[in-house]
């Protein structure tokens, strides 16, 4: 019998592999010649301004082309990285790419031709992926059903469970700091206000709670109104508070919409409208409440007097939540990147005020987002401040949509469902850009990084998964957990993500 070599191991087959790459990138010298670039930004539409370039084909590298966009903007001393999107492309070209070998030499373009290319910004700090569980707490008695890190820093992570209790964890030991008890039934929502000092929790006692973040003791009383579950929580944006004054909206099942004044512990106003369960409140930026319901329908509120402005309807079924495009600065108010808290409290609401405005503003306009995920399958776009008609319907999932979240640049939009896909989309004009197949479970969430260029997922098949949004693929895949997942979030400071779900553990998550 003739002998059986074993199959060879995996180091050699990549080795393998290696060298055959090699042998093929022989030839990657790029002809002399020069090519035509247009730069449109992909926000309008438009070029404006900027010259139509000709550019030499060995220099036309995505680095290069960065560099001369930003002489073009007179952005020179402070340069904005760019993402290139070729014509009506979904994938961006990549970071060490160039002109010849992605677009010429595959056929995409031709260097005779006008090379169209739309022009993205992105985040001058860049989030590193997550790839291994620093920390996995017990302590939970029951499922966790919410997490949200504080938006002070990473440092801080709340989390909601079905053992009627809400905890503060410190996510640097992976430690307990507060263990909140007073809710009866099981907590489903918790939310930090965006300065980060007090936590609001609600759940199936109809109450909402307010603690201290920092001594973890309850402030005032329940606040008591609502007859039916608590859905979620939205705050107030930080520089649209009355200074001493935040207030919160709860939405529950009874149909109603609540508006407290969290330190007082009163009620401001109910909202009242709705037919159904309304699924989730948010609250804008420009003293607007939007509430999404199983009526069918979103309605747009004024914050000041409660009263109605507006009905969007558009949806075939219940609608399961709702997202503005300034969700994460809204969130974060002062905080950014720079980590620099300002000293007083005016200059505080002046940051959050102009953060909020550059983050809203396309065109010189003030145009807050708003995408509604649905029961029927689909997704709507909408812009509520000018018209109450959708911009457009999203349609490609086969089964109902459990969230839909914005990248915190404004760009991307995200959308995580049964069919155990995340779908992607882009925020302007609703364009299907991407489907994120890795899931083998329904994926109940979805979060971006701080600097947009990642988003987490987590689902039923218990783990989580992190994508790279230029190329759409999968980075990272966390196993970890022993049951499934339900609650992610993604610390606004780009270090950390927490999970938590049916097996009772908080997991933090870090690169």
């Amino acid at each position: 019998m003739a002998t059986q070599y074993p199959p060879p191991s995996k180091r050699q087959k990549r080795a393998q592999a290696e060298f055959t790459r090699e042998q093929q990138n022989v030839d990657t010298t790029i002809p002399d010649g020069t090519v035509r670039v247009r730069f449109v930004d992909q926000a309008t539409g438009e070029s404006g301004s900027l010259p139509v370039l000709t550019v030499p084909l060995s220099q036309a590298t995505t680095k290069n082309l960065e560099i001369l966009l930003n002489e073009l903007k007179d952005q020179a001393e402070d340069q904005v990285p760019y993402r290139f999107f070729h014509d009506e492309a979904t994938e961006a070209l990549g970071d060490r790419e160039d002109l010849y070998n992605a677009l010429v030499k595959s056929g995409k373009a031709s260097a005779e031709t006008e090379i169209v290319l739309q022009y993205a910004p992105q985040a001058v700090f860049r989030v590193k992926a997550v790839s291994r569980c620093a920390a996995a707490v017990s302590g939970h008695g029951d499922n966790i059903l919410a997490v949200q890190f504080s938006p002070k820093s990473s440092g801080r992570m709340a989390s909601g469970s079905g053992d009627k209790t809400v905890r503060i964890w410190d996510c640097e030991t992976g430690t307990p700091v507060h263990t909140m008890k007073g809710h009866t039934r099981w907590v489903l929502a918790v939310s930090y206000s965006p300065d980060g000092s007090l936590l609001a929790s609600g759940g199936y006692d109809n109450e909402v709670r307010i603690w201290d973040s920092e001594t973890g003791k309850q402030v005032g009383g329940a606040l008591k109104g609502h007859t039916n579950f608590i859905t979620s929580l939205c705050w107030e944006p930080y520089h649209l508070q009355e200074p001493g004054r935040p207030r919160v909206a709860s939405s529950s099942k009874d149909g109603l919409v609540r508006v407290w004044d969290a330190v007082g512990g009163k009620i401001d106003f109910a909202l009242s409208g709705h037919k159904g369960s309304v699924t989730c409140v948010k609250w804008g930026g420009t003293g607007r409440i939007y509430t999404s319901s199983h009526d069918k329908t979103i309605k747009v509120w004024n914050a000041a007097t409660g009263s109605l402005l507006s009905t969007l309807s558009g949806h075939a079924h219940w609608v399961n939540h709702l997202a503005l495009s300034t969700d994460f600065v809204l969130r974060t108010a002062y905080h950014d990147h720079t980590r620099k808290v300002p000293s007083t409290p005016e200059e505080m609401v002046a940051k959050a005020k102009a953060r909020f405005e550059k983050a809203a503003t396309i065109n010189g306009e003030i145009i807050e987002r708003l995408a509604t995920a649905s029961e029927d399958c689909t997704l709507i776009l909408w812009t509520p401040l000018t018209s109450p008609k959708p911009v457009t319907r999203m349609t490609g999932h086969q089964k109902q949509i459990n969230q839909v979240v914005f990248s915190p640049d404004g760009q991307l939009l995200a959308s995580a469902a049964w069919d155990n896909h995340v779908k992607l989309w882009s925020a302007r004009d609703g364009k299907f850009l991407n489907t994120l197949r890795a899931h083998v479970g329904p994926v109940y969430m979805a979060s971006f990084s701080a600097d947009s260029r990642l988003l987490a997922s987590c689902s039923k098949d218990t783990t989580l998964k992190v994508w790279d949004m230029r190329t759409g693929k999968l980075k990272e895949d966390l196993p970890g957990h022993k049951d499934q997942v339900f609650a992610l979030d993604w610390s606004p400071d780009g270090d950390k993500v927490g999970s938590g779900g049916a097996d009772k553990q908080v997991r933090i998550w870090r690169n």
